[in-house]
């Protein structure tokens, strides 16, 4: 047992390479922030897209879907993959240096690389979230806003988008979550992430230790962000149950039809 605790709970290694683990998070956390703002517009506008309307933009939807279908259907690992063997062999003719080997913000290339790769794969899940969110609004809305005169266009970004926004809210953040740990991928470019860094202190000290201080890190950011998932969905369920979301107040013409009150209180 105490083999077992000392191999994985070395607060001796664990102190010693703190900062190295906690620098590896600050990249990890980086990452994650801005391939999640990346993938949630980029799913919003896969989603939008797949609901254009008419004959006319079904080339759009076919290749919205196709997109769709495919980066859900193929994993992470291999995208981070082949972006990373398709850009710098692309470097000079066609892509020029600054696209194929970006250097952006002091980064390196092999950070950007991981935020292409994540936000193509996650962007087609997020806007599967999306899509259930927009087709869950009831046709009326649609059909009230064109009465009001606008284009379809304009009844979704004024109406139908942000409805659907604030109903999946939930399955937003779990596949935030999601996105955060995958970002431990990127670690196969050779980027120094909190994975890489914990791999780096094992070859080191052969002690998994690091690997576990930065599990810690993961958790202590991603529990938080599970207990609001839950919070939120209680209180859509609260919401929608019956009863749940407090008393209906009964129309003033109901009142007067069914009992012969005017509609004020009795």
């Amino acid at each position: 047992m105490s083999q077992i605790f000392s191999q994985f709970f070395d607060f001796g290694v664990m102190a010693d390479n703190f900062g190295d683990i906690w620098k590896g998070f600050e990249q990890t956390l980086l990452l994650s922030g801005i391939a999640g703002a990346l993938s949630l517009a980029w799913g919003l506008v896969l989603a939008v897209l797949r609901q254009l309307p008419g004959r006319a933009f079904a080339p759009i939807r076919f290749v919205t879907i196709a997109y769709i279908d495919a980066f859900r259907g193929i994993p992470l690992l291999m995208i981070l993959l082949l972006v990373n063997g398709s850009l710098g062999a692309l470097n000079g003719d066609p892509l020029p240096q600054w696209l194929a080997i970006p250097d952006w913000f002091g980064e390196p290339y092999q950070f950007w690389y991981g935020i292409f790769a994540i936000t193509l794969t996650y962007g087609a899940y997020i806007a599967e979230v999306y899509r259930a969110g927009i087709e869950s609004i009831p046709d009326g809305q649609m059909e009230a806003a064109r009465s009001l005169g606008m284009n379809h266009s304009q009844s979704m970004r004024r109406i139908i988008v942000p409805q659907a926004v604030r109903t999946v809210v939930p399955p937003l953040l779990n596949d935030f979550i999601a996105l955060m740990k995958d970002t431990s991928l990127v670690s196969f470019l050779g980027f120094v992430e909190v994975t890489q860094a914990g791999q780096d202190v094992y070859q080191n000290d052969y002690n998994v230790s690091g690997l576990t201080l930065g599990a810690i890190f993961f958790l202590i950011f991603t529990l938080p962000l599970a207990r609001v998932v839950d919070r939120l969905i209680a209180k859509q369920q609260a919401r929608y149950s019956r009863g749940g979301g407090g008393p209906i107040p009964e129309p003033a013409t109901a009142g007067a039809a069914g009992t012969g009150q005017t509609g004020g209180p009795v």
